[in-house]
């Protein structure tokens, strides 16, 4: 059986590209050309004698056998890297490793200040951080843990809540030489800054009948909208999670006692399979402890 096996390089290649449904991704991860990629991959399907994706011009999407095929090398891969960890020194005497992906502005501004505590107290765990705002399958990109923003609906997934989180306007204090708006109808004359996070709520908390703000950069990223604030460019409708470090050192000045909540929630998500490793239930524990407590000092459920 074993001779009959497909080459580990037409594997690979495979798996990286199934898991991407990209090509050009599948070669930047594996440091391959495009054609070296997509080479590997025919080479597999010919051996196979079925086809792995099914392709429409530059856009490659994976087939239904070829998704199973991709989960079972998926593991087998981990099942290899395990096996090969064990073995490395300091490895083999109950080393771990948890894989947590969160979304960027999360990640920087209030999860890596905290991760210590968490290595602290598992010295046995490594802990590998992806930061990133794209929705990734944690399954087939074999992630242990993700900190979603949303509305907790990840079918197939385990879900726990962590907390909620509140919007309200904030500026630099040397925004327009110090002459902070006074007054929520002040906004009206100001510079609003915009990202994906609608202004209307919080105007209609405060009683305004302003229109949703339109024009300018459309900021993706949140701390990039902060830095912009920070950088004197306008008012920002910031999420406390994300600002309070800079509220904290008065980079920004939070205007107004008026703040709305998101209508979106911080989840920890973790496949079926990762749910019950013991990295995963000890990351999960602190994780809840570290929430709640942190959503009880500034009284956000």
């Amino acid at each position: 059986m074993r001779e009959r096996l497909p080459t580990f390089q037409q594997l690979r290649a495979f798996e990286a590209a199934a898991r991407h449904e990209n090509f050009s991704r599948a070669a930047d991860e594996l440091h391959l050309t495009h054609g070296a990629i997509s080479h590997q991959v025919r080479a597999l399907e010919q051996e196979l004698g079925t086809p792995l994706f099914l392709r429409k011009g530059r856009s490659v999407k994976v087939t239904v056998d070829g998704r199973k095929f991709a989960q079972v090398l998926a593991k087998a891969f981990d099942d290899i890297a395990a096996g090969a960890d064990a073995l490395r020194p300091g490895r083999g005497r109950g080393g771990q490793r948890l894989t947590v992906s969160a979304i960027p502005s999360f990640a920087a501004r209030w999860l890596a200040p905290r991760l210590g505590q968490f290595i602290e107290q598992h010295p046995d765990i490594e802990v590998l951080l992806q930061a990133s705002g794209h929705m990734q399958d944690l399954e087939r990109e074999a992630i242990d843990v993700g900190i979603r923003f949303g509305r907790g609906r990840y079918p197939g997934m385990k879900v726990d809540r962590l907390m909620g989180d509140i919007y309200y306007p904030a500026a630099s204090p040397a925004y327009r030489g110090g002459a902070l708006p006074r007054t929520p109808a002040e906004l009206a004359q100001a510079t609003l800054l915009r990202s994906n996070e609608p202004w209307l709520p919080w105007f209609r908390a405060a009683g305004l009948a302003l229109a949703e703000p339109s024009g300018g950069v459309m900021f993706e990223d949140l701390s990039m909208l902060i830095r912009s604030a920070v950088d004197g460019d306008g008012v920002a409708l910031v999420r406390h999670v994300v600002a309070m470090q800079e509220i904290a050192s008065g980079q920004l000045v939070r205007l107004f006692d008026i703040a709305t909540p998101s209508p979106d929630d911080y989840y920890f998500v973790s496949p079926p399979g990762a749910a019950d490793k013991p990295q995963v239930r000890a990351f999960r524990t602190w994780m809840l402890a570290e929430m709640a407590a942190f959503a009880a000092e500034l009284r956000l459920t």
